[in-house]
């Protein structure tokens, strides 16, 4: 895991597939992304995003031409833009047990804002980008 950097994220249109209420986040994620990913004809060239919204795990995956969220019978929502903490962490599937760690250092800033959502940027199967809101 490299330090945190601060960087301005746009808004993201996804759909999504949330965790179940009351379990923790960690046994939300994978259940979520097997169910989202189930009904993706394909996951080459995609942008997938974890996010916590409040105690819910949302596995998303970005919206495009491509996609037509009605035939695929996913909930759509706009992940929050604006001013992120973000650290990396490389080979994450190697390092699972990194990501919660992370997220928590970033969590415990000063500037986080807590009206929007933190999240996990699965950039490639060789970088993941956690990041948290700051004001």
């Amino acid at each position: 895991m490299q330090g945190d950097t601060i960087v301005v994220m746009p808004e993201v249109r996804v759909m999504y597939v949330a965790g179940e209420a009351g379990r923790a986040i960690a046994e939300q994620a994978p259940e979520a992304f097997a169910a989202l990913e189930a009904r993706l004809p394909s996951l080459r060239g995609r942008k997938f995003y974890g996010v916590g919204v409040g105690q819910e795990y949302r596995a998303c995956v970005a919206i495009d031409e491509a996609y037509d969220p009605a035939a695929l019978s996913r909930a759509c929502w706009t992940i929050p833009g604006g001013r992120y903490a973000r650290s990396r962490i490389a080979d994450w599937e190697q390092h699972l047990d990194r990501i919660a760690p992370a997220l928590a250092a970033l969590r415990r800033r000063s500037d986080l804002d807590p009206t929007r959502p933190w999240i996990e940027f699965y950039r490639s199967r060789r970088e993941l980008l956690v990041m948290v809101p700051v004001r």
